[in-house]
């Protein structure tokens, strides 16, 4: 039960939990010209990237985590197709060397002192701020949860302490429902909720247990996806496996005792139905951090306030973000991370000579929609939802050589390209096909 409360934590993309660099808490040193908050993708990626503007020495990263887990992954964890131990390694192989590793959580942000203040009460003052502090995942808002995990038949792929859960729970399926949900709020990895129910549809036919399944995807959105020529794809895969969809259903409570999750109906309010299950999926509902929401620094949601084509805070100059904590208007995913990075890079850069900055994103991101062991429709696309499709065929068929490109490829160019600043982006794929070229 000590596990599941750490459900409640906040979690930033990538999720860390560094060569020659300094640890332990800021005692000697507490002023950096640049300040980086969050060891996750965006926070790494950011700080390897303004050790080589401004120098290590210069640099510090504030993340209590002594591991990073690459989360993409989880996805195939939760189906048996990857391990746990493959998304993860040490922060501290991952941190860019020279660089001050504050291993402690962030208390508190006052962006009129330009202060940090760390929950073991240290204050560090900062020139620059880079905010990378995630989201926070909030079980506990659906009643039942997150105690519920400690009973069979559930799981959830958004967390390292239930995605297992997920894959224990399929192969111990025999008959009934599995249900898969998708929350009322803001989620990372938006395709992921799905991407499980497809996967779990492919293992239940390899080993002959689809005709005695119905597999049902409950989702609070009134589409199966936001970029209508992908959405097409997947209701056409939905009709010809069976599937079964309901728009603007929300999970609101787990009988984890019973195998009954209660859902409420979002275009009728008050209408409830209860649903047994031989297998739950969770996707739990998401918020932003509690740090930025308590701040100066917030919209009137909580999300990190920036300019959403420089990532600089719309109120103060000297403030930067990156990632899920942002409230940019386009899906929170890895290759969105990607995409940031280098403008806001790039809108550093120029702020450091008090230039005005030159590079805009576009709201780039992407969805590599698992739908089988070994196919994948690859989503690219902008703020406006418009495809940023990278390869001269049509993304949204499903291709082997995406899903091997999901499953082989990223990993690789995550750990060793994008946490250390080399790769990244506009169309970070564009890359990919232009390496292959070569």
């Amino acid at each position: 039960m000590a596990a599941l409360r750490h459900l409640k934590q906040c979690h930033p993309r990538g999720i860390a939990i560094s060569q020659f660099h300094t640890s332990s808490p800021a005692s000697a040193k507490q002023h950096y010209k640049m300040l980086v908050l969050g060891g996750g993708t965006g926070g790494i990626a950011m700080s390897s990237r303004m050790k080589r503007l401004v120098g290590a020495e210069n640099v510090a990263l504030v993340e209590p985590s002594e591991i990073h887990y690459y989360q993409p992954i989880w996805t195939l964890v939760g189906a048996g197709a990857k391990t746990v131990a493959s998304s993860s390694r040490p922060t501290a192989s991952l941190m860019p060397s020279g660089v001050k590793w504050v291993k402690s959580k962030v208390q508190e942000i006052n962006p009129e002192t330009n202060t940090v203040r760390t929950d073991d009460g240290t204050e560090i003052s900062y020139e620059y701020l880079i905010v990378a502090l995630g989201l926070e995942l909030h079980y506990e808002k659906i009643k039942g949860l997150p105690e519920g995990f400690e009973h069979p038949k559930i799981g959830s792929n958004y967390s390292v302490q239930t995605v297992e859960k997920t894959w224990k729970a399929l192969q111990d399926f025999k008959e009934g429902n599995a249900v898969f949900t998708f929350p009322n709020t803001p989620v990372k990895c938006a395709g992921a909720p799905q991407k499980i129910m497809y996967l779990s549809d492919a293992y239940l036919r390899k080993t002959g247990k689809r005709a005695k399944a119905n597999v049902i995807y409950n989702t609070s959105l009134p589409v199966i996806f936001g970029v209508k020529k992908y959405a097409d794809s997947l209701w056409e895969i939905v009709k010809k496996r069976d599937l079964q969809i309901n728009l603007r259903h929300n999970l609101i409570e787990v009988r984890a005792d019973k195998q009954e999750a209660v859902f409420e109906n979002l275009d009728k309010p008050g209408e409830t139905k209860v649903i047994e299950y031989e297998m739950l999926h969770v996707t739990p509902p998401m918020g932003p951090s509690s740090v930025i929401k308590g701040s100066p620094l917030a919209d009137k949601i909580g999300w990190l306030d920036l300019n959403k084509e420089t990532l600089q805070h719309t109120k103060y100059p000297n403030v930067f973000g990156i990632g899920d904590c942002t409230n940019l208007p386009t899906s929170k995913t890895g290759a969105a991370v990607a995409a940031q990075s280098a403008v806001l890079s790039r809108t550093i850069s120029k702020i450091l000579k008090k230039e005005k900055p030159d590079k805009k994103y576009d709201g780039y991101t992407s969805c590599p929609l698992v739908t089988s062991y070994n196919t994948v429709i690859l989503a690219e696309f902008d703020y406006n939802g418009q495809p940023l499709e990278t390869f001269p065929f049509n993304q949204a068929k499903e291709r082997r050589l995406m899903y091997h490109m999901k499953v082989d490829v990223m990993p690789h160019l995550y750990w060793h390209g994008l946490l250390r600043g080399l790769w990244g982006g506009p169309g970070p794929y564009r890359k990919i096909m232009h390496l292959g070229m070569k």
